[in-house]
């Protein structure tokens, strides 16, 4: 048994050595990503962002009074425009006092695992995950419950959510679509795992509550519309962030919404919970300029269409050069099955040829990388003929 580091708190030593691997990959990648042909790895811009964004931000810079920059907590005109978009376009019922402004999604599921859970409590997540679920949950004190999907269709296995579900079961994190499948999520399937829900919360004897991770719910594909989770069952928090419709990773705005359908009490309880939480964990609102800049924010958006042929383009490259993969409904990503046995081995021989991907060990999925479809075109054009050539290289255990 690997000795603790006894500089760090227990708990925190254990979760580094749970993504050593996240780790050791990243530090490598970040050593070649600037003379890489090709970067797959993460949903980070290859191209200039988009003139609406820097617009907005240059506009919202110029103080309009004394408290321009002052402490701010959830701007009320970011508020309006978020209450009235999610009414708009997806029919969505908010209350203005029940949207609060987050640093991004990072921020978002942070405090949601703060507010909801005790030390020992259990939150389930589906995998393969986006590779960080597991850690926040470690990190703000409850017991992560790992429940696969289903590989065939790569659906919620409801059967599976209902028998992991204990006395101890105080949250489910459901991400759609979903990173890295790709995959949105079923009415039907949505539906049932409300049901299950329902009857688990009557069984454990308290209210399990939903995490509905829709980071990518305006990233999708051949004309789909997005279907919320918390459409299906009002008993969720709703958290979003801005970093995938414009693209800019790094500046880090979100927010979560409790629909209107949830109980009053509920929702009463929230406020104070998240607005004491967001100062506790360090003033977890996004700077002034950002949310100032929200109603522009929300009409703005990358070219999707564009992002589909790049999508179209690569999954039809890699099929045809005999690679199996899952075409997304949704999310920047690719989810691709190694030819080579050892999945690690093949993404450094990729590597060795300037293509760079995400290796599937960081996310649940040894068998698997992910691509990510933000690479420019010329990126694609360049890195085919390489995962051509790579397929065809001896098979490796």
């Amino acid at each position: 048994m690997p000795q603790r580091n006894s500089l760090i708190s227990r708990l925190v030593d254990e979760v580094v050595g749970e993504h050593a691997r996240f780790l050791e990959f990243f530090e490598s990648y970040e050593q070649r990503a600037p003379d890489s042909i090709a970067d797959f790895v993460a949903g980070n811009p290859q191209e200039m962002p988009l003139p609406g964004f820097v617009a907005a931000l240059a506009k919202w810079t110029t103080p309009t009074s004394k408290d321009h920059f002052a402490y701010k907590q959830n701007d009320p005109e970011a508020r309006a425009a978020i209450q009235r978009s999610l009414a708009r376009k997806r029919g969505l019922r908010v209350d203005l006092d029940d949207i609060f402004m987050t640093t991004g999604a990072f921020g978002a599921l942070s405090i949601a695992m703060r507010v909801l859970c005790d030390p020992g409590d259990e939150v389930i997540y589906l995998s393969p995950p986006w590779f960080f679920y597991r850690g926040m949950i470690r990190t703000n004190g409850a017991t992560p419950v790992r429940v696969p999907v289903d590989e065939r269709t790569w659906d919620i296995p409801i059967e599976k959510i209902d028998a992991a579900i204990t006395a101890q079961t105080r949250a489910i994190i459901v991400n759609s679509p979903c990173n890295p499948t790709g995959r949105m999520y079923t009415r039907d399937n949505l539906d049932a795992l409300a049901r299950v829900l329902e009857k688990g919360s009557q069984r454990v004897g308290h209210r399990i509550y939903l995490v509905s991770d829709e980071a990518y719910s305006r990233i999708l594909f051949d004309g789909l519309r997005f279907i919320s989770p918390v459409d299906s069952y009002p008993h969720s928090l709703l958290i979003y962030t801005y970093g995938k419709q414009l693209l800019t990773p790094g500046e880090r705005i979100g927010y979560i919404a409790l629909p209107a359908a949830m109980p009053v009490g509920d929702r009463t309880a929230f406020r104070d919970a998240v607005t004491m939480t967001e100062i506790l964990l360090g003033w977890m609102w996004p700077n002034a300029v950002l949310q100032y800049s929200v109603p522009e924010l929300e009409e703005l958006s990358i070219d999707i269409a564009h992002l589909q042929r790049k999508r179209d383009r690569v999954v039809k490259g890699l099929r045809d050069a005999g690679y199996e993969l899952n075409v997304p409904d949704g999310t920047f990503y690719v989810l691709v099955r190694s030819p080579w046995a050892d999945m690690d081995a093949f993404v450094e021989h990729l590597a060795t040829q300037r293509v760079l991907v995400l290796p599937g060990s960081t996310f649940e999925m040894p068998k698997h990388f992910r691509i990510s479809v933000t690479a420019s075109d010329t990126m694609i054009e360049r890195a085919l003929p390489v995962f051509a050539a790579a397929i065809k290289e001896p098979v490796r255990a």
